[in-house]
């Protein structure tokens, strides 16, 4: 099978012609990655020009990055290669059989969690375009976190009947899950370890061939296709189920009555001597593309692949347990809003509510999946009027911007009973609290902080009644004239 695989490698030569399928978080600073290697000669960037992402074309042709949150180093690299003329962005997928090399990262979301059914509609619509297109000796490369045996099972599948090739004996096919966090794409990309597995061992080679150039410090670590899949969402998980028991945690001490950050440095300070405790941070909810999905990846991958799973019976997953927990911190923070409501005199009906930050992370203009957006459904239910500010979140270019969305604070904090802090941002580190009970216009507002960003003696201070996430130290504290 790999003999002719083999042979149209050596005839292509080195790679030099790269596309990227999917212009987003993960594709755009891949593909000018790739551009920036001296030996690539050109990368495509595959963007389907729709009413929704097309703008994105233009402004990467003219080297401006569609993503507008903090990217150091992201906007002066892509004026880079364009301007070297590496790098284009096309709606024209038939330039796929100019490519030796071709990855996709493309979302995968879940539309209902309970069945454990992933939509795969946009990636199936990815491969079918490289497919259709592709040529002997090329490889292709799914970046796209996806449930274990999708490479070898559908990705193979749908490849194979599109283009009338064979996996393995006329293509490469290989998974390389991206490893990037918001606000440090770049970085992560290039000094992160690289997880990379193909159908068979020609693929995988190929795949090493063409992430190792990228890297920095980070090392091309080489496994099967499937163990690459399970790599990259049981890491998700991990983190998710580490987010979790810190949220359970700050839950355990507000009933308590003590401050969860207290706790956290304690329990962090023990190290040394191989003694660690791993701690991460409590927070409003999590967000994003990934944490909030591969769980049901991981757990979906168990019943595609088959086996059998010796489990506790009756029990709940660890990491689905994991994943309701977080889920609930939005509800948590409407009942925090709620009780310091409650403590000035009023309810969320007919309250108004200030929404501080949109994105599920600080300093970003990344807003899938927000906790905020249960928060405020579930505000506006209750009969609350809900005013939402991000600082980085664009209502002309976001999908997930909500309407009305405003960049105006001072507006949006105009005339609230209550002030809600759902991201970090650095615009809201800096709030000073006389100044936003003035622009609130009421004797005794309300504070509720999510990401730990507010000083709770400060606003308490000033007549604010507080609630924090973890805040069992303050959150039963005194109102104050």
């Amino acid at each position: 099978m790999t003999e002719n695989l083999a042979t149209l490698i050596q005839k292509r030569g080195p790679i030099r012609k790269v596309g990227v399928f999917g212009m987003g978080y993960v594709g755009i600073p891949a593909a000018a990655l790739f551009a920036d290697v001296p030996h690539i000669e050109h990368v495509y960037g595959f963007q389907r020009n729709s009413p929704s992402s097309g703008y994105k074309i233009t402004m990467l042709n003219r080297g401006e990055s569609p993503l507008k949150g903090e990217e150091p180093g992201l906007e002066e690299l892509l004026g880079k290669v364009v301007g070297a003329g590496k790098f284009s962005c096309t709606s024209d997928f038939a330039k796929v059989a100019e490519c030796d090399a071709v990855t996709l990262a493309i979302q995968t979301p879940f539309l209902d969690k309970k069945d454990l059914l992933p939509d795969f509609t946009p990636l199936i619509e990815g491969l079918r375009n490289v497919g259709r297109h592709l040529t002997p000796g090329t490889l292709v490369v799914l970046e796209s976190t996806i449930t274990p045996g999708t490479t070898a099972g559908m990705a193979r599948e749908i490849l194979e009947a599109e283009s009338g090739l064979v996996a393995g004996k006329d293509f490469g096919l290989a998974h390389a899950p991206e490893r990037v966090m918001v606000g440090r794409l770049l970085k992560n990309i290039r000094e992160h370890d690289r997880i990379v597995g193909g159908i068979d061992d020609l693929s995988t080679a190929r795949a090493v061939e063409l992430y190792a150039p990228v890297l920095t410090t980070g090392e091309v670590i080489p496994m099967t296709a499937t163990a690459a899949e399970v790599t990259k969402t049981a890491e998700n998980t991990f983190r998710d189920l580490q987010i979790a028991a810190v949220n359970q945690l700050a839950l355990y001490c507000e009933a308590m009555g003590i401050n969860v950050y207290d706790v956290r440095a304690g329990v962090a300070s023990l190290e040394g001597e191989g003694i660690t405790r791993a701690i991460l941070w409590p927070g409003a909810g999590v967000g994003g593309h990934c944490l909030t999905k591969d769980t049901y990846h991981l757990e979906r991958g168990v019943q595609v692949l088959g086996g059998d799973l010796d489990y506790p019976p009756g029990r709940e997953s660890l990491y689905t347990l994991a994943r309701g927990i977080n889920d609930f911190m939005p509800e948590h923070m409407l009942h925090l809003t709620e009780s310091a409501l409650a403590q000035t005199g009023k309810t969320l009906k007919d309250s108004t509510i200030a929404l501080l930050g949109w994105a599920f992370i600080n300093d970003s203009d990344d807003a899938r999946n927000t906790p905020a957006e249960p928060f405020r459904d579930a505000a506006l239910a209750a009969g609350a009027e809900v005013r939402v500010h991000d600082p980085w979140v664009d209502p002309m270019t976001s999908p997930d911007a909500p309407p009305g969305i405003s960049r105006d604070l001072d507006g949006v904090l105009s005339g609230a009973d209550a002030v809600v802090v759902f991201a970090g941002h650095k615009e809201y580190r800096g709030l000073v609290p006389s100044e936003v009970r003035r622009l609130c216009g009421c004797e005794q507002p309300a504070i509720v902080d999510g990401r730990n960003v507010v000083d709770p003696d400060a606003w308490i201070g000033v007549g604010f009644a507080y609630r924090g996430i973890g805040r069992g130290d303050k959150n039963r504290h005194a109102l104050r004239e």
